[in-house]
């Protein structure tokens, strides 16, 4: 276990708000009025109105969004990206795909984040960084002839069946993680908060998509089998030489000795408050599982302590499972918050997610080369 002093890059960003609006239902009410000579138009009058009323009722229906489509193992296993007809343009990628993509990315080692199916920004920068590495066009777009390459990588499925282990719901786990570092400071550890979030960060999935995948499915249970993201490969036996920080695209990539690219992941870098590092610095460290300093003199937005204090090691520590110490209080490490990296600033550190960190530091050693390029 190691001790992390003066480190920067370790607050935890804001929690986002969740999204509360809630859509209304507009109901439309007619009337009926009758008696003497004026039945027949009062009744015909009544007829438009429900006829109206039919029909505003019809066009609301028809407005109404799509069921969502099934997202289960074998949607996602026969999921392709389809060619364009014609001089049109080639459709954009289903969900199903979008997914099968993210799974085929992370495990040739071009990391989209967490795996959501969303087709966002870091799903873009991981597409772009393969097809770069494999001499197409870095477009970003998940297109027929990269997601033929793509799907070359490897014939391994998706998505797989899973029998949660006794390991996975043993704990021990923290009933809350408190957003403030001072009440962090306060628990002697800092788990997972349950088997699900375990789960989702072991298979790299948003924990949204895999309760999706596994619907009126109960994680707390040894012996219960699920559908999860086949992200298992080997461990990387590659050494890399030289790990590239670019501060603006917001990525690292990890280099061998030849300048060729062995990994790629995206990356929360700095901010204007407290930028990263320019130049390079050298790896000095790996820590596992390690625990967090705050000093004060780091005057950290939200922070009022006077007086230095330490926070327990654990996933849902500031910087996570990985710390590359790189000298003077800056570091590569991870994040209890994977799904905000690359969207949020850090404190000058370079933020990856916790299984991204932990991939780098086994591939790391001290003295490797990290170059930091705006």
């Amino acid at each position: 276990m190691a001790m992390l002093d003066d480190a920067p890059g370790c607050a935890a960003p804001d929690a986002r708000k969740p999204d509360r609006t809630v859509p209304t239902r507009r109901r439309l009410w007619g009337s009926s009025v009758g008696g003497g000579l004026s039945l027949v138009l009062v009744c015909a009058g009544a007829m438009l109105v429900m006829s109206g009323t039919a029909d505003a009722r019809s066009r609301g229906k028809a407005k109404s969004a799509p069921p969502a489509p099934v997202l289960d193992a074998q949607s996602i296993n026969a999921a392709q990206v389809s060619a364009p007809t014609g001089k049109g343009r080639a459709p954009a990628p289903s969900v199903a795909a979008a997914i099968k993509g993210e799974v085929l990315l992370d495990r040739a080692g071009f990391s989209p984040g967490q795996i959501d199916g969303k087709n966002g920004t870091n799903d873009k920068k991981a597409i772009a960084a393969f097809q770069q590495a494999n001499g197409l066009k870095p477009s970003g777009t998940l297109d027929p002839e990269t997601w033929e390459r793509l799907a070359a990588t490897s014939t391994d499925p998706a998505i797989v069946e899973y029998e949660i282990q006794p390991a996975d719901v043993k704990g021990p786990f923290n009933k809350t993680v408190p957003k403030t570092l001072e009440k962090k400071a306060e628990l002697k550890t800092l788990n997972f908060t349950n088997p699900h979030e375990l789960l989702a960060e072991k298979f790299h999935v948003d924990p949204s998509l895999l309760t999706r995948l596994n619907p009126k499915v109960s994680f707390d249970a040894a012996g219960t089998k699920i559908q999860v993201p086949n992200v298992a490969k080997k461990p990387s036996q590659a050494k890399v030489a030289k790990v590239v920080v670019d501060k603006s695209a917001r990525t690292v990539r990890a280099l061998d000795g030849d300048g060729k690219q062995i990994s790629f992941y995206p990356a929360s870098v700095g901010s204007e408050e407290r930028p990263a590092p320019s130049g390079t610095l050298p790896v000095r460290s790996v820590a596992e599982n390690p625990t967090y300093t705050y000093r004060p003199k780091l005057k950290f937005k939200g922070v009022k302590a006077t007086k230095p204090f330490t926070i327990a090691p654990g996933p849902n520590n500031p910087v996570g499972n990985t710390w590359i110490d790189l000298g003077d209080g800056f570091g590569i490490h991870g994040t209890p918050e994977p799904q905000n990296i690359s969207k949020t600033e850090s404190h000058g550190c370079v933020r990856l997610t916790n299984w991204d960190a932990e991939a780098l530091g086994k591939m790391v050693h001290r003295g490797t080369k990290v170059e930091f390029i705006n």
